[in-house]
């Protein structure tokens, strides 16, 4: 059985924790954009360095790059088996053309996890990451602008049937035993 899945959150929320904990559970590969990036311009793909190009120019990689390279991606041998999709999409378009791409391949998401917690329990999180240029300003204002792109993504896949919210307030195997039941009964 293919388990296609999609991690959705704020900063601060567990989502890595939990990402590494389900590809240990069940062996899935874990597609970041963030890693998908790093990886396209490492390795100077035409799409990895366009995306070089935006960047270094301290702009936002385009939805048609970032939906290229998550294409390509996902058309690996490695996602037969499923895949675990952490940072994309980040728009209602890109979960368009997420949901496109998917289709030609007659594959679809089984569940988006939607990681919740309290803003002041993500602002703790963050601050005890220690990161010189994160101050509680900083961190709620990133939390904010994440806030604005996270919602209508939750409610895109809410009507879907396909969000399953879960807290990320707790000890971190507790949290994955919510994981575990909620992809168990998939």
């Amino acid at each position: 059985m293919s388990l296609n899945i999609m991690l959705l959150g704020l900063p601060g929320v567990g989502k890595g924790t939990q990402a590494s904990k389900i590809v240990e559970t069940y062996s899935l590969p874990h597609i970041s954009t963030g890693d998908m990036f790093r990886a396209a311009m490492a390795n100077e793909t035409e799409l990895g360095l366009k995306a070089k190009a935006f960047m270094d120019a301290g702009d936002l990689v385009p939805d048609e790059v970032t939906n290229g390279i998550v294409e390509e991606r996902l058309a690996e041998d490695d996602t037969k088996v499923g895949f675990i999709l952490d940072g994309f999409p980040r728009n209602l378009d890109q979960a368009n053309a997420l949901d496109e791409m998917l289709s030609k391949r007659g594959r679809k998401l089984d569940a988006v996890l939607y990681f919740t917690a309290p803003e002041v329990v993500l602002v703790d999180r963050m601050m005890a990451r220690g990161r010189a240029d994160d101050s509680p300003e900083v961190i709620k204002n990133r939390l904010d602008v994440n806030g604005k792109l996270t919602e209508p993504i939750a409610n895109f896949y809410k009507s879907q049937g396909l969000l399953h919210e879960i807290s990320g307030v707790g000890e971190l195997d507790t949290i994955f035993a919510s994981v575990k039941e909620l992809l168990d009964n998939l």
